[in-house]
């Protein structure tokens, strides 16, 4: 049976196994400046080093890259064998629980479209990695409860330490386990029920609050001002809104989304406060209900009390364009699938027509057209994770009015070359939210880039510094557009200086800082007498991106101008290991090995490939026959 639930998740999510990098995976796919052992280094002891601080998640990454470097296949699998496992996890845990229907909830567990984008989105291996510990905590802890022994208490709370490295909001396991003791027992014992998870709570309180500031924290992840400047009573009302919204998509979830409408918390519209004093009356009558079968409101517990971290509380990044997301709800939606599938199960065994006996048709028939229809909404679901541009336009198809979808398929569309469609795209993003400045700086990427366009790539810069005087991303672009003006060099390197200096003072893990070091180094390099000052700019910038080909190449251009001829070869060496179908840096390899005695045949080595991939270039023609004459005259 667990073999079949492996399949199973398998064949549902086949069409995304091959899917691309999406949205910030190439911040959780271990960066090159963090796949040696310092970088492993990094990871636990450097704040900011990573996206969030998790580190075993992020140490997984590091594994994985070294498996299989950035292979999307070996990223996906691991997703989905992740989820696979914690489907066989529920079933053991359901299983100890001698509750029915311990398969039924497993399957619909692995099958349930739901949980797609947190399986088929390589990012969130946060949700598989930190499932697989946390249902692992809790059946080794069910464990200890039946037993007592003090081995099984130290693995389960590692096992939930593992789970709060991979992802915090795994903090609500212990009262979740509480919740299940009361629900087996009627009542909780200080000694027996609450004493031994008092070190769990300290444990996972601490991670929590941690995470938040880290979340809020302008140098690392940012996640205040406007877009969270939300109210107490805002904040209840969207705390009493957002488990309703959640338990709809798990009874019936179509339509899901990567990522939803921003609601407007508005705390002077009544019929908003529908939605918490809903929840009140659900939790009123389950309690009544609780005299009779404890199960309902046990669920109802569980499933709300683990997605307290996201209800509105505390503030997380993605609260800029949704308060919701499927992958929010991973662990929580077991709070209404096991009770659900008990239920069935029991319901299932019930009906007995005439000329079946005992129900089996029903107990076979029922799960394997539920379990069937589930699969094949996942399979299509994962389907839109085949690529980024499929994604966002999938989704913007169902939230048009989205300004962050707007932007990041512009973001696509000028990947691909498509400027005209994308600056559509940000213009979107701009009319409906016109005081974000990001969106102004992406669209004056797109306008930079189309011909006659630079003056208002410009005039879009400069709004968005006035909207943020401190937006890096704005200087540097800006320094972008001076420097390909004549005369505005000095005013480019000032942008490019001020575009480093609020890298360093906003986000310290920014990865685009690398690149205003480098045309800071590029505008040096133009200016005579500072080549000095152009080597030591690319050098920083080669520090934060080791793999850049292009500085590797304009380094070994100033060594070269400086007559550091050796230097200028081992740079352009260097930039060739990394990207060896590039013909000028091969031109201008071999020019440099001329000029060292000894080295002309590398240097005939080095045009030879340059001809093979640019055979019509007529300098690159004209040295090789220069070479060819050296060494024939060399010869004689």
């Amino acid at each position: 049976m667990w073999a079949l639930i492996f399949c199973a998740t398998l064949v549902a999510y086949l069409p995304a196994l091959r899917g691309a990098l999406l949205w910030d995976d190439n911040m959780h796919v271990t960066r090159a400046d963090l796949r040696s052992l310092h970088g492993l280094w990094r990871i636990w002891f450097d704040l900011g080093a990573t996206q969030q601080y998790y580190p075993l998640l992020h140490s997984a990454f590091w594994l994985e890259h070294r498996i299989w470097g950035d292979a999307v296949l070996g990223y996906h699998l691991t997703n989905v064998a992740l989820h696979a496992a914690s489907a066989c996890l529920l079933v053991m845990i359901v299983r100890r629980l001698s509750l029915p229907g311990a398969y039924l909830a497993g399957f619909v567990f692995a099958l349930h479209p739901v949980c797609v984008e947190a399986v088929a989105w390589i990012s969130e291996q946060k949700s598989t990695l930190s499932g697989v510990f946390y249902l692992a905590a809790a059946l080794t802890w069910l464990h200890f409860d039946r037993t007592r022994r003090k081995s099984l208490y130290f693995i389960a709370l590692g096992l939930f330490v593992l789970a709060l490295m991979s992802k915090t909001v795994t903090a609500t396991l212990p009262a979740a386990m509480l919740v299940v003791f009361w629900w087996q027992r009627g009542r909780l014992a200080w000694r027996r029920d609450v004493l031994p998870l008092v070190p769990w709570f300290v444990v996972g309180a601490s991670a929590g609050l941690f995470t938040a500031w880290v979340e809020s924290t302008p140098r690392l992840i940012g996640a205040q001002g406007a877009p969270y400047a939300l109210t107490l009573p805002q904040r209840l009302l969207l705390a009493g809104r957002v488990p309703w919204f959640y338990a709809w998509k798990v009874l019936w979830p179509a339509n899901l989304m990567f990522t939803y409408p921003h609601w407007k918390i508005d705390s002077g519209e009544l019929r908003q406060y529908l939605f918490p004093l809903g929840m009140a009356a659900l939790a009123v009558a389950l309690g009544l209900l609780a005299r009779k079968n404890r199960g309902p409101l046990a669920g109802f517990l569980f499933f709300a009390g683990t997605l307290f971290p996201v209800l509105g509380f505390l503030n997380v990044y993605p609260f800029r364009y949704s308060y919701v997301a499927d992958h929010f709800q991973y662990l929580a939606i077991l709070g209404i699938i096991v009770p659900a599938a008990s239920g069935l199960t029991v319901l299932a065994g019930r009906i007995s027509p005439g000329w079946i006996s005992q129900g089996k048709l029903a107990a076979i028939v029922l799960p394997a057209l539920l379990l069937t229809t589930l699969g094949a909404a996942t399979r299509q679901q994962s389907a839109m994770y085949r690529d980024y541009e499929t994604l966002f336009r999938e989704t913007l198809a169902r939230n048009p009015g989205s300004s962050f979808l707007h932007s990041n398929l512009g973001v696509i569309l000028m990947s691909t070359g498509r400027e005209p469609q994308a600056a559509a795209e940000f213009e979107a993003a701009v009319r409906l939210t016109p005081l974000d400045p990001d969106y102004h700086v992406n669209l004056g990427l797109a306008l930079a880039q189309m011909p006659g366009r630079l003056a208002d790539a410009i005039a879009e810069y400069q709004t968005a510094l006035r909207i943020d005087p401190h937006l890096p991303a704005a200087h540097l672009n800006l320094g972008l557009a001076f420097t390909s003006m004549p005369g505005r060099l000095q005013d480019a390197i000032a942008e490019y200086r001020q575009s480093i200096a609020e890298y360093q003072t906003a986000v310290r893990s920014e990865p685009t800082l690398w690149e205003a070091h480098f045309n800071l180094g590029l505008a040096y390099a133009q200016m005579a007498g500072r080549e000095a000052d152009a080597i030591a700019e690319y050098r920083t910038a080669l520090r934060m991106k080791p793999d850049s080909a292009l500085a590797h190449f304009h380094l070994g251009n100033t060594l070269h101008k400086m007559g550091r001829v050796p230097e200028a070869v081992a740079e352009y060496q260097a930039s060739l290991r990394i990207d060896p179908d590039v013909p000028e840096v091969h031109y201008e390899l071999a020019y440099a090995l001329a000029q060292i005695p000894g080295r002309v045949p590398e240097a005939i080595a080095e045009c030879r490939k340059m001809l093979l991939l640019k055979p019509d270039d007529e300098p690159g023609r004209q040295l090789m026959a220069s070479l060819l004459a050296f060494r024939d005259g060399r010869g004689r």
